[in-house]
């Protein structure tokens, strides 16, 4: 990296970078809070109402496989902006949608374009000076969870006084401007200089699934965690409008105020990456599953007592995000010149847990309420917690890519526990 790039990177450019990031990534949740609302308003149920939570999953899980990796061969300054444009699009149609059928369409547009956000974040890498690339991908990974976090509480808020659709209408206004501010003060360049072609970049990430036994583990546990993260917060919205027999009745802004019990997630973080830091990759994993174990009974309990309810989602939440940054910490240590092809490996499977998660959750919930939602999320951890130490005890006895002792399997932990907020 030149110190010209460096140059270009000054605070505002930062500040854009980390708010782009942030707002592409919100474009996945705005409705999750709402979609008791969209369902009234629809007149759908609430299990096809969840599956717009699986729609925006998937076209995040198709952006990420097949778009984020153009970012080593195409202008980022206008390949960015251009997702950017495509978003603001998508989500204007949404807000006029006449029908489900165009609301799910333009909502699985939504989320391949919320790619854009795993494209800023290493552009922004690339153009930093090493002494500052973890301050810089530090802050721009900071705006990104506070974009997942803040949206469901910007649209319970807009929701109160304005409806559903004036949420999506204020969020495709917001990525219009980001796409103009992004476009003119966007450094260029940026972009690395592959030496392999599109077709053999996809076909090198099976080649790596292939070959690293860990990815393909924490693959799979990662499959589990966001299918039990997408449960839980795909069914609240409904348990917290008083569907089905909820005892609860919340407006729209006070459903999107519990979306805050995630900044549990982000302050737990530090203390999951220090272990790990000391060579207890292994521990820390068995510890965070524990957590989301003991985690269902308090959000059991919290379907009729709200204190119980929001203890449970700080419990809960920093689980599911230590198991997440448990899992990049091991990936990101494999091969450090494959870093994006593993995080698209990881990642493809990852959301493929959030899509099984929130359809398992419409349905389940509709079928048996909060209590049979929790059911199945505790039995889906189970299963993730009996694979671990399957996985756990094979590495002791074979030897393994990952151990407690071994310091490469905890290489650059403080680059990736910023990471850990994408998979959100």
């Amino acid at each position: 990296m030149t110190s010209r790039a460096g140059a270009q990177l000054t605070r505002a450019v930062i500040l854009i970078f980390a708010v782009t990031a942030g707002t592409s990534a919100a474009g996945l949740y705005y409705l999750q809070p709402l979609l008791h609302d969209v369902a009234a308003d629809l007149r759908i149920s609430t299990a096809t109402a969840a599956l717009l939570v699986s729609a925006a999953q998937v076209g995040y899980l198709a952006g990420l496989a097949f778009l984020v990796p153009l970012g080593d061969f195409l202008e980022r300054r206008r390949m960015v902006p251009a997702l950017i444009l495509a978003s603001f699009v998508a989500l204007a149609v949404s807000a006029a949608a006449p029908n489900f059928a165009v609301l799910l369409a333009t909502t699985f547009a939504t989320g391949v374009a919320a790619s854009a956000a795993q494209v800023v974040v290493p552009w922004s890498s690339s153009l930093a000076e090493p002494e500052r690339r973890g301050e810089v991908v530090g802050t721009v990974m900071s705006g990104l969870l506070l974009g997942i976090l803040l949206s469901r509480l910007l649209s319970g808020t807009i929701a109160e006084f304005g409806g559903w659709r004036t949420v999506l209408l204020v969020a495709s206004g917001i990525q219009l401007l980001m796409a103009l501010a992004l476009y003119l003060k966007g450094p260029a360049g940026g972009q690395a200089a592959a030496e392999e072609s599109y077709p053999e970049v996809l076909v090198s990430i099976l080649t790596l699934i292939r070959r690293h036994a860990v990815l393909r583990q924490r693959m799979i546990l990662g499959f589990f965690a966001m299918a039990c993260f997408s449960a839980v917060w795909t069914a609240i919205a409904f348990l917290l409008a008083g569907s089905h027999g909820s005892p609860f009745h919340f407006s729209e802004f006070s459903i999107g105020l519990f979306s805050l019990a995630g900044v549990a997630g982000a302050l737990g973080a530090p203390v999951v990456g220090r272990l790990a830091d000391r060579g207890y990759l292994r521990t820390v994993t068995t510890l965070v599953w524990i957590v989301v174990l003991g985690s269902w009974g308090l959000l059991a309990w919290g379907g009729h007592n709200v204190i119980a309810l929001v203890v449970a989602l700080l419990v809960f939440d920093f689980g599911i995000q230590g198991i997440q940054l448990s899992n990049q910490s091991a990936i990101y240590a494999l091969d450090p010149a494959a870093r994006s092809r593993l995080t698209t490996a990881y990642m493809v499977m990852y959301f493929l847990g959030g899509v099984a998660g929130s359809v398992t959750a419409g349905a389940a919930y509709q079928a048996g309420g909060w209590a049979l939602v929790c059911e199945i999320g505790l039995g889906a951890t189970v299963a993730g917690l009996l694979l671990w130490t399957v996985f756990a005890v094979r590495a002791r006895w074979q030897g393994s890519e990952e151990s407690d002792e071994s310091d490469e399997s905890v290489e650059l932990v403080t680059e990736t526990r910023p990471a850990m907020a994408s998979g959100i």
